[in-house]
């Protein structure tokens, strides 16, 4: 039989063919280098098998045709009109046949012609070619010379190009298979999107060149003192003039006294490695390690993980980032007072990790390795512990410990992610340990720490923290296990999850990593929504997630969970995050002295200057510099406060830290931490209400109360000064979060569900008694839900007070059987014409905060519009309350409304209902309607985070119960 066609070079599950062993990285040399990134041309065909097979990476061959087109590279083809992305957080978008996969699949050639530079040498030396990243599988020709193929998307591969290139014009040909064998090994959360999608580079090695380094660094915390060793292929030498080292490579040199690397203070130490033919600029930073007492230590000190989980993206270009980009997310995480980052789930562009030894990041590095989807198939087949998988595995850790061993911020290596247990996963811990001792291992998935240095777990519990901080977790099977990961350090690789409104209970996290040694810390999932622009019929722009690219199998906007917005505008979680890991500690420490607490591991607070502001009803009245002494890591002092005057309002300390001087990654002023706590609490001022009984007008059907005009059919305000407003109710619903939507701790009530099964959201209005009781205008209802006999017992009292106000007093008794059911709000909601654009208030802000959410709020008085009270979450959902409000005012150009708390209430105001806010999938769904919508709440149920992870923790739940609660309304 003749065989025309046999598939599988690509679903081969062993490394691919012809690569060079893996190198430490680097672009900062003085060997030659031609970065061949550009305008590429490229075919795209359906199947792997292509018409003419090979045949386009022959040097003569016309690519001129109709069937190609110019493609950036790096880029995704599905970015460029070739395809499109598709996201699937667990299940592969494929058939499970590993190592298989399906014929319909997408395959990407590419051409390139460059000219080598004049002076570029082919007789002496060689040259590699060198890709960062290739999306999944590649087959590589220089001038229709075969190079070899590759594996391993978000790993380097280089070949050998000598004997294939020569002097003048060249042809570059690259074949991308987007599934292959190792599409199994690169099942992460986030968008497939095949492609070279990061540099190629040519790189000239001259003789004597560096074929490899490492330089191996310790620093003794007790003397001050560093170890430099740097072992090098060939042989040279390492020149530190600062250091005043010049020794040969492979030689250990002590440094009697020198500035050690950490996260906070990241000292690096500029060199080269100089050998016959080239001289490669060094970065060295002394750091040592370890583990001590059953807690991760770096220089001696226990660290504590600030943390967060980083995919690359870009909302233009997918993971294809540029060099800008990673800068900006490095200000952004320093800014935002993070000190580490994992990433997730596989090595970053090597340039990121430059950006972190310089700035100043704690990195758990990752391998490029996830089989999440076969959890679906309990784990039969998993390549962790299929024996066809383990030169892969190795090749892939040994490709990501070689390329970023150098860098003194990597001080974990990450086995993968969510890839079950087995062998493969020891032989990976096992040759990481023989390579390089000087890390710590981690891997979440051995959940028995069989092979890792550190227990790692994902969205646990409050309370399981708590019992992991005093070692008093649930016993594994075998006592030896037992005993080892009891002695270990804890770690969250992953927890609260950052989607939509959120995430809650942030700062009870924080103070069980704070109050126990053995829990060092954690990484949000994740650093930012991965969401691509789209654009209505009309020309709306909007964010796209799962789904809104029609693919067959997708997982919907679970892929909208980061801090930052796609347009890498923090979120409130962000700010929120920010406040609370923030690196000091500001309290009122009693008797007009105030705090001030050093949290940082290492660096004292001399790079902060500290002011104090005083706000009397939320207004400025003084402020200053507050002298300070020296407060060295983990330390404490007191400072006195200035004297207070007599006074009959609220008043407010607000004490900042901000950076005193410019840095590398702030500018002066910019505000590092701070705390807030009253001066003079608020005095209780009784009601004073008038003696002006309610007006009835049976002829005209309405009743007056003060400033408020009613309808004696309905109870119903209609009027408060010259002002209509409309449908003033009792209020429970809200439109649900990505975390009402979730289940807690994957196991518990997702409360979305049990609201809209029990109609909450279609809650009807029973008048039950309109009268009038003295000075009193008295409605009596009940707010009720279809299909059940639960209702609330709703009385509204209204009472004129003076200048020019009404009292709405609110009590809501329960009636029926509500069991233990939360609610998602409790409070009334009315219309107001929609000129009412402006909001002030005296509360917190600006951002919003629920109970939950609220640490990183500040007590004050703020003014925005309506339009700005909204948080453009990329799936509509509840936002935008604002919480303890003394008094808010809205304001158009013909009057407005004034509500005054008794003494506090929440409130949202937005321009389209709840129900359309629930019904809309995307922002451009919320159309403004003839209404501005006012929530006055005397509460809201918390957030959580069970998206994924835990919910509402129990002191932040609107329980139904007996409830009364008031405001004062007046026209303005």
């Amino acid at each position: 039989m003749e065989v025309i066609y046999c598939p599988g070079e690509h679903e081969d599950p062993r490394p691919g063919r012809g690569a060079l062993p893996p190198r430490a990285w680097t672009d900062r040399t003085d060997a030659k280098q031609l970065r061949l990134n550009g305008d590429w041309r490229f075919r795209l065909s359906p199947t792997a098998a292509v018409p003419g097979g090979d045949d386009f990476a022959k040097a003569a061959f016309d690519d001129d045709s109709e069937q190609w087109s110019n493609l950036p590279v790096p880029s995704h083809w599905v970015l460029h009109g070739h395809g499109k992305p598709a996201y699937v957080n667990i299940p592969y978008p494929f058939p499970v046949d590993p190592p298989f996969v399906p014929t319909e699949n997408p395959t990407g050639d590419y051409r390139y012609t460059f000219d080598l530079p004049k002076d570029w040498d082919l007789n002496s030396g060689k040259t590699i070619l060198r890709f960062d990243g290739v999306d999944s599988w590649c087959k590589v020709w220089v001038n229709g010379t075969l190079l070899g193929t590759s594996s391993g998307s978000r790993v380097p591969v280089e070949f050998v190009a000598s004997t294939a290139l020569r002097a003048g014009a060249n042809i570059l040909a690259v074949r991308v298979h987007q599934w292959s064998a190792g599409s199994y090994l690169e099942d992460q959360d986030q968008w497939w999107m095949p492609g070279i999608f990061r540099d190629v580079t040519l790189l000239h090695r001259p003789d004597g060149s560096v074929g490899d380094h490492f330089v191996h660094v310790s620093y003794d915390h007790e003397t001050g003192a560093g170890t430099l060793k740097v072992d090098a292929t060939p042989s040279g030498r390492v020149v530190i003039p600062e250091l005043g080292i010049d020794a040969p490579t492979g030689t250990l040199v002590s440094v009697p006294h020198v500035k050690p690397w950490t996260a906070e203070t990241p000292r690096l130490y500029a060199g080269h490695l100089v050998t016959t033919g080239e001289r490669v600029s060094l970065s060295v930073g002394f750091r040592t390690v370890a583990i001590e007492d059953g807690v991760i230590t770096v220089n001696g000190k226990r660290i504590l993980f600030r943390g967060v989980n980083r995919h690359e993206f870009h909302p233009d270009t997918g993971r294809a980032v540029t060099r800008e980009t990673m800068l900006q997310d490095v200000l952004l995480m320093k800014r935002h007072n993070i000190n580490a980052v994992r990433t997730s789930h596989y090595p970053p562009h090597p340039h990121f990790l430059d950006l972190c030894d310089e700035y100043g990041l704690w990195v758990i590095d990752e391998n490029d390795y996830e089989t999440h989807g076969f959890e679906q198939l309990n784990w039969q087949g998993n390549p962790s512990s299929t024996a066809v998988w383990k030169d892969a595995l190795l090749d892939r850790v040994g490709r990501m410990v070689e390329r970023d061993k150098n860098h003194p911020s990597v001080i974990i290596w990450s086995l993968g992610n969510e890839a079950g247990p087995g062998e493969n996963i020891g032989h990976m811990a096992d040759w990481i340990r023989r390579r390089d001792p000087s890390r710590l291992i981690h891997y979440e998935g051995d959940k028995t720490c069989k092979y890792v240095d550190m227990y790692s777990r994902m969205y646990v519990t409050h309370a399981e923290v708590d019992a992991l901080g005093r070692r008093q977790e649930d016993p594994l099977d075998d006592p030896e296990l037992d005993k080892k990961r009891r002695a270990m350090p804890f770690i969250l690789c992953e927890y609260i999850h950052a989607m939509g409104n959120g995430p809650g209970g942030q700062a009870e996290y924080q103070r069980l990593f704070e109050k126990y040694p053995r829990c060092q810390g954690g990484f949000v999932w994740e650093w930012i929504d991965h969401c691509f622009k789209k654009t209505t019929a009309d020309g709306r722009e909007y964010w796209a997630y799962g789904g809104d690219f029609d693919e067959e199998i997708h997982d919907g906007n679970f892929i909208v969970d980061g801090l930052l917005f796609p347009d890498r505008t923090p979120s409130p979680g962000l700010i929120e995050y920010k406040k609370v890991i923030e690196p000091v500690a500001i309290t009122y420490a009693g008797n007009g002295q105030v705090s001030i607490y050093n949290n940082r591991d290492f660096a004292s607070l001399d790079d902060l200057i500290f002011t104090y502001k005083l706000e009397r009803a939320g207004r400025g009245i003084a402020g200053g510099p507050l002298a300070v002494p020296a407060v060295g890591p983990r330390q404490t002092v007191t400072v006195p406060l200035p004297a207070l005057s007599t006074t009959k309002d609220e008043q407010v300390w607000t004490i900042t830290a901000v950076l005193a001087e410019d840095t590398k990654w702030g500018s002066a002023g910019h505000e590092v931490a701070w705390g807030q706590f009253a001066a003079t609490e608020a005095p209780h001022r009784p009601l004073a209400p008038t003696l002006i009984a309610p007006v009835v007008d049976k002829a005209a059907g309405v009743v007056t109360v003060g400033p408020a005009e009613f309808s004696i059919a309905s109870g119903q305000l209609i009027k408060l000064g010259q002002l209509p407003v409309h449908g003033l109710n009792l209020d429970i619903w809200r439109a649900t979060t990505d975390n009402d939507r979730g289940q807690e701790y994957f196991e518990g009530t997702c409360w979305a569900d049990v609201w809209k099964e029990a109609n909450l959201d279609k809650v009807k209005h029973r008048v039950n008694r309109v009268a009038v009781d003295g000075n009193t205008f008295v409605v009596e209802t009940r707010a009720a839900a279809g299909s059940y006999n639960r209702g609330l017992l709703t009385t509204y009292t209204w009472t004129a007070v003076e200048d020019n106000g009404v009292h709405l007093g609110v009590k809501a008794v329960p009636d029926g059987d509500w069991g233990d059911m939360v609610l998602p709000r409790l409070g009334v909601r009315v219309g107001l014409p929609t000129s009412l654009d402006q909001v002030s208030w005296y509360g917190y802000g600006p951002g919003e905060a629920y109970p939950d959410t609220r640490t990183g709020v500040k007590l004050g008085v703020y003014n925005l519009s309506v339009d700005d009270l909204q948080t453009p979450y990329v799936f509509p959902q509840e936002n935008g309350s604002r919480i303890d409000v003394r008094w808010a005012e809205l304001a158009g150009l013909s009057g407005g409304l004034r509500v005054e708390g008794a003494p506090l209430f929440s409130f949202a105001a937005r321009r389209w209902t709840t129900e359309q806010l629930q019904a809309a999938r995307h922002t451009t769904d919320l159309v403004p309607g003839n209404q501005v919508w006012l929530n006055i709440d005397y509460a809201v149920n918390g957030i959580g985070t069970a998206s994924c992870g835990e919910g509402v923790l129990p002191e932040h739940q609107l329980r139904v119960a007996e409830t009364e609660f008031s405001v004062i309304l007046r026209p303005t």
